[in-house]
């Protein structure tokens, strides 16, 4: 193997560990203008010189957060390609880090997936392997469609809230006030089938584009996270939901757990858990944000009944209720 590695193709996009910055000749060689480094750990600055160098610090944990830094590494590295110049990509060892960040380039260049990007420089440089957290980030950043502004995306948000919830789980603690995610106050386009209503007011607490599907495990990923909404299963006493705006003042409490009520009669009508819930199907979910199924009502919304076609003349007869029949009126 190189010690400095080219992605296969007509650019001069090239991927190597640390110790590819001590040979000089390479580097010249390959026309580098560019270098990105990758990596947490003190530079020699003497060795960047006469390089344009940017610098990530990133350590290669599953946990860092690579993905809020594509759009900034896939600028710097199109600016060095464009120049005319070649590109040099390296962490440590010219496996993890740098791979992720030129899947990343390869992804939003080329409209790919993750794994056809890394299948792509693993046949210059095949010891590529990002680590599970930036496999997924990669994925994820697919399925954004990799954007210029990462940070504005839905998606994302959403990501980091539940970054923010499973950080907290493990420390035994609910998330910040400031870090919870109230779903309804992101999302402009209605795409739910029915909402949830307090049975005893009638107030509405929630729409089906809010309920958390479940059972995970039984269904496929791609059912998952692309599948219509859907209620749980008859043997489920609980609907699963994000955080909603009316649940704010309890969520802000800064609590483990508690009780969710109504906000109009102010009736018990569920419970939630940071650290999460077991469901009645034995489904374990984080966080754990329910309604009970016996407190609320589902409501089916106007849009999905199929309207009825009448006959001229007549009329539709108000709603008495089951004890009122035609014969009475």
């Amino acid at each position: 193997m190189a010690l400095i590695d080219r992605v296969p193709g007509d650019l001069k996009l090239y991927i190597g560990g640390l110790f590819t910055l001590r040979r000089r000749e390479a580097l010249q060689q390959a026309n580098i203008t560019h270098i990105l480094s990758v990596l947490r750990l003190p530079l020699d600055q003497r060795l960047f010189s006469p390089f344009k160098h940017l610098v990530v610090e990133i350590d290669d944990v599953e946990d860092e957060n690579l993905l809020e830094h594509f759009p900034t590494t896939n600028k710097f590295i199109q600016d060095g390609l464009d120049g005319g110049g070649g590109v040099l990509v390296h962490c440590a060892m010219g496996k993890s880090r740098s791979a992720t960040c030129v899947i990343a380039y390869l992804m939003q260049k080329h409209n790919i997936s993750a794994s056809e990007a890394l299948s792509h420089i693993r046949q210059a440089r095949s010891l590529c392997e990002p680590n599970g957290g930036f496999m997924q980030q990669l994925e994820l950043y697919g399925e954004m469609r990799t954007p210029d502004n990462v940070e504005e995306t839905p998606a994302y948000q959403r990501w980091v809230y539940q970054r923010e919830v499973e950080l907290s789980r493990v420390c035994g603690q609910a998330p910040e006030a400031e870090k919870i995610r109230f779903e309804d106050e992101h999302t402009d386009e209605d795409t739910s089938e029915f909402e949830l209503r307090c049975r005893k007011c009638r107030r509405p607490l929630a729409t089906s584009q809010y309920i958390i599907r479940h059972p995970i495990s039984t269904l496929p990923s791609r059912e998952i996270s692309e599948g219509p909404p859907m209620s749980p299963p008859q043997d489920c006493a609980h609907y699963f939901l994000d955080p909603l705006s009316w649940m704010r003042a309890e969520l802000e409490h800064g609590k483990l757990d508690g009780r969710l009520v109504c906000p109009k009669c102010h009736t018990n009508v569920g419970k939630y858990a940071w650290q999460g819930m077991q469901c009645s199907c034995s489904e374990w979910i984080v966080p754990g944000i329910s309604l009970s199924r016996g407190r609320v009502d589902e409501v089916r919304s106007r849009t999905s009944i199929t309207e009825i076609r009448r006959p001229p003349g007549s009329m539709l007869l108000p709603s008495l209720g089951p004890a009122v029949s035609r014969q009475n009126l």
